[in-house]
């Protein structure tokens, strides 16, 4: 807290209001009574302006490129630890020691399984549904399955439901991609990682040994990682403002994959693998840049820049060299991974895109990996929900525990008509 004031003068009145501060980052003025103190609302469409909670989880500066969780900065977490003690870091606060990341783990690896009914739901779908529209379904019907820890109100249940929900999205995000190419859904092995059971049931098949490569598992865990919580975003407000209302934790984060599959939102790591494909190959790049940079040309280069960051992404920085490693290992030759590879360099080099600060952010990059390690671009933004599902949780928990937050009900500036009679139908 801090004793320092604003004072804001509304229809020649002077109202004095409280100014916060938190760890790090701007002050924020505090403005719950603003209404009854003054009878006006703020106007912030979009809630760019406004600090909706408090929040411990995630600390983010845009024009610094830095992201931290729990003051931890994302390059050291994505470089040296793995998703499983992320997120540990993001429910509890602190990182784990041995003995409590290995219980953790194990207790996460003990709820991978699905109810074996809830399998069955998969085959009420069209074979081409989308992946997202399948986990938005399951999802929700969790609730149906585990009505044994959704009292809210209960920390145990509350804590059974988390490590349920981190826990069961793989299986169910491997089980829509099984489903939509007609193969026999594979059962989680709970010897591997988290992020190696994934791969095994993603790509696996029954009747051969599935071995998990360890550059493509490290890659997709530092994917996970770079994913697992981005401070207040369009999603993770969604699980909290359906939260707010007192539902239970599978709607909630049924909601926040809802919200996600928006092509604004999760969708942009699809985008930029769409446009190297349009691009097609290195000699083309040239061409593509000066469209770019044409404020006529409808052409805009995806995955560069980013609506929070405006120096670099501090996620991309950890994925240039895990573009190459994944490459490397899986000996890639299509000449789309090519494109991209001279596209950051040539990016990276040219004036026009220093001075505007249109870096590559990390949906440049995770698209590139996830298709060079085989993954449609339909389950792109399925892959993102499986990660952020933690920091969703860990938001949630978060303001479930906090006795100041009030179901959400943001105000509006009403635009229509104003009061007015009825008139019968045959007078009008």
């Amino acid at each position: 807290m801090s004793d320092k004031q604003a004072t804001l003068n509304a229809g020649g009145k002077d109202v004095t209001m409280a100014v916060r501060s938190g760890t790090i980052g701007p002050d924020v003025i505090d403005i719950r009574k603003m209404y009854a103190d003054t009878g006006m609302f703020t106007y912030d469409p979009g809630f760019t302006s406004t600090a909706s909670c408090d929040s411990a989880i995630t600390y983010i500066d845009g024009d610094e490129g830095v992201l931290l969780h729990g003051g931890y900065p994302i390059g050291q977490l994505a470089e040296q630890s793995s998703f499983m003690e992320v997120s540990y870091l993001l429910l509890n606060g602190e990182l784990p020691g041995k003995a409590e990341l290995a219980d953790f783990s194990r207790t996460i690896s003990r709820h991978t399984m699905l109810h074996e009914q809830l399998m069955q739901f998969y085959r009420g779908f069209r074979r081409d549904a989308h992946p997202m529209a399948i986990m938005c379904g399951v999802v929700g019907a969790l609730s149906a399955f585990y009505h044994d820890s959704t009292d809210i109100a209960d920390p145990i249940h509350r804590k059974i439901s988390s490590h349920r929900l981190i826990a069961k999205m793989p299986t169910i995000a491997a089980a829509a991609y099984k489903y939509s190419i007609g193969q026999p859904f594979v059962y989680p092995d709970n010897t591997l990682s988290y992020t190696g059971n994934f791969l095994r049931m993603t790509f696996g098949v029954p009747a051969e040994k599935y071995e998990v490569n360890p550059v493509v598992e490290k890659a997709l865990d530092r994917i996970f990682i770079l994913h697992a919580d981005h401070e207040q975003n369009a999603s993770t407000s969604t699980v909290r403002l359906a939260g707010s209302s007192g539902a239970n934790p599978f709607a909630c984060i049924a909601a926040g994959i809802a919200c996600l599959w928006g092509p604004a939102h999760g969708g942009a790591n699809e985008a930029a693998l769409n446009m190297l494909q349009e691009i097609g190959t290195p000699d083309k790049i040239p061409h593509y840049i000066e469209r770019a940079k044409d404020k006529n040309d409808p052409f805009r280069l995806m995955g560069f820049g980013h609506r929070v960051y405006k120096n670099y992404d501090p996620r991309a920085t950890v994925m240039q060299q895990t573009v190459r490693e994944v490459f490397e290992s899986l000996k890639v030759t299509n000449p789309v991974f090519e494109v991209a590879i001279q596209l950051e360099e040539m990016a990276l080099s040219d004036p026009y895109f220093i001075e505007k600060k249109l870096f590559p952010n990390v949906d440049f990059y995770s698209g590139v990996i996830l298709s060079a390690i085989g993954f449609p671009t339909t389950m792109f933004t399925a892959l993102f929900a499986l990660a952020r599902t933690v920091g969703w949780v860990a938001q949630w928990n978060e303001m479930i525990s906090d006795p100041g937050q009030k179901i959400g009900r943001p105000r509006q500036l009403y635009t229509g008509p104003a009061q007015r009679d009825y008139v019968p139908v045959d007078k009008r």
